[in-house]
């Protein structure tokens, strides 16, 4: 039994999975370079001037900017996330994230944008999908060079053709010799350092919000942008940033991705990042995406970088000098629900988790050119899902590991429950309650208004796929608007919290 189905999902096979993609004869356009480098420009000036196309973005905020781009354009462009559908009558462009690509409506030019993201563990294989199955006739794929090596020995396996257009940042990028701080930090050496254009960087929400409002407190206009801001309210502080009402940004590296800011200095407040595992100071590819958004062409001769200390500056310079190549040899895919159903009737199991756990450590095939995604996030959730709703059937239970939740954080898998219990109980469930504090002007519910933004995107994720259960879908925009506007309004009157995470380390004395 466990030779037939192995052989059945080798993965060598997985490229004709995408027919249309294969019987298309494609031409693969690689775009690559740093920030900065207008590797996207030419690729998008192709799809506005083709009769049909897909961009195929990183984020959905990315996806809201580039259709709001080509609507601009006169170009009919509809919109497809995992929380919505903006459908244009006729239009034969679409914007949508990359794990929203039909692979199954062939296009003139498809746009894949960030391609070292695949070396995401948790959407990796979603880039892997989209260089070997978007349906165009011209892939324009842009991203940094950390990736070509694999995207390559993919292509040429397909026997497709490719072209590989490198390309340089437009403007100078140099690195400070001084920290703001000087050698050792201390808060009030930051005290009439910081200029216009400056973004200075942070690795947790908690440092956000505390340098955002000292900063106010020392008479700068701040914006401030973090993972845990919709994409609306993020819009609204680029806005405010981009306009001049915000002379200071403080931002995470949110803004590595998606995000095009008249930035003229980054300033990282700290080198290290919390990986969810432990601390560590960040790599040579997320370096060179963060720092490299300052010095915006066409608004600024040259671009600076800089940090709170010295000796950070040391790691900053070596992260930018150095090698970002990925170690990444194969690329990563993960099993599709006709996978997943193969094996739970081989295997005789209704539980999903099995099923996947199966896939993960028995599906082994030889590949010199994939290998299986970590699936860590999705057998968490399958877990849950097998414990919580034992007899739903196991395509909803399949769509229900796939939910963009993060399920180490209990608020939010309280919600996904609730959500799960609704579906397995075959009850409606309403919009999450618009609650009384939404009317108010105090910020103290700056954190609950940001766990409710995010009930809000997995029940319009849900909606999409069971709209007899979670019905409430057209009054979604009026109530997700009223939250924006609540954490848009907490934001620029938040008092933060007393010590960054920096200051917090060296009064434990810990460096």
């Amino acid at each position: 039994m466990h030779k037939k189905l192995t052989s059945s999902l080798a993965l060598h096979e997985f490229p004709n999975s995408y027919q249309v993609a294969r019987n298309l004869n494609r031409q693969i356009h690689f775009h690559l370079g740093p920030t900065n480098s207008g590797k996207t420009y030419q690729a998008l000036l192709k799809l506005q001037a083709a009769e049909s196309g897909v961009y195929l973005a990183p984020l959905r905020l990315l996806a809201m900017e580039i259709r709001d781009r080509l609507m601009e354009a006169s170009v009919p462009c509809n919109l497809i996330t995992g929380e919505e559908r903006q459908l244009i009558p006729g239009a034969k462009h679409t914007a949508c994230t990359v794990e929203m690509m039909n692979p199954n409506q062939a296009v003139d030019v498809a746009i894949i944008d960030e391609i070292q993201m695949l070396q995401d563990e948790a959407r990796g294989y979603a880039w892997t999908s989209a260089l070997i199955g978007a349906p165009a006739k011209e892939v324009f794929v842009c991203g940094a060079n950390s990736v070509t090596t694999p995207c390559i020995r993919a292509i040429e396996a397909l026997g497709e053709k490719y072209d590989i257009t490198h390309l340089e940042r437009k403007t100078p990028l140099l690195l400070e010799h001084e920290g703001l701080s000087g050698r050792k930090y201390n808060r009030a050496n930051l005290k009439g350092k910081l200029q216009k254009g400056d973004a200075v960087i942070a690795f947790t929400r908690k440092d956000v919000l505390t340098l955002s409002a000292r900063f106010r407190q020392w008479g700068h206009g701040v914006a401030s942008i973090y993972g845990a801001l919709s994409p609306e309210v993020r819009r609204t502080e680029s806005r405010r940033f981009c306009e001049g009402d915000a002379d200071i940004l403080v931002a995470t590296d949110a803004i590595g991705m998606g995000l095009n800011l008249p930035i003229r200095r980054v300033i990282f407040s700290s080198i290290d990042k919390f990986d969810g595992i432990a601390s560590r100071p960040i790599n040579a590819t997320e370096v060179r995406q963060i720092a490299g958004r300052a010095g915006r062409f066409g608004i600024y001769d040259t671009g600076y970088v800089s940090a709170f200390e010295n000796d950070e500056l040391i790691h900053l310079e070596h992260m930018l000098t150095t090698s970002d190549v990925a170690d990444l040899e194969k690329l990563p895919v993960s099993p599709s629900f006709p996978h997943l159903s193969e094996i739970a009737g081989s295997l005789h199991t209704h539980k999903i988790s099995e099923a996947l756990t199966y896939f993960a450590e028995r599906i082994r095939i030889n590949s010199d050119l994939f290998e299986i995604a970590p699936l860590q996030t999705q057998m968490q959730l399958a877990l849950l899902v097998d414990e919580y709703a034992p007899k739903l059937n196991l395509k909803d239970k399949f769509i229900f590991t796939c939910a963009p939740i993060g399920c180490d954080k209990p608020r939010e898998r309280d919600y996904f429950l609730s959500c799960l219990n609704c579906l397995a109980n075959n009850q409606k469930k309403a919009l999450p309650e618009d609650i009384a504090w939404l009317n108010s002007t105090s910020p103290k519910h700056l954190e609950e208004a940001e766990d409710l933004s995010k009930d809000i995107s997995l029940y319009a994720w849900l909606a999409h796929k069971f709209p007899k259960h979670f019905y409430q879908l057209e009054n979604l925009p009026v109530l997700r608007n009223k939250v924006s506007r609540y954490i848009e309004a907490a934001l620029l009157v938040q008092a933060g919290y007393k010590d960054t995470s920096k200051e917090l380390m060296y009064q434990s004395g810990q460096s």
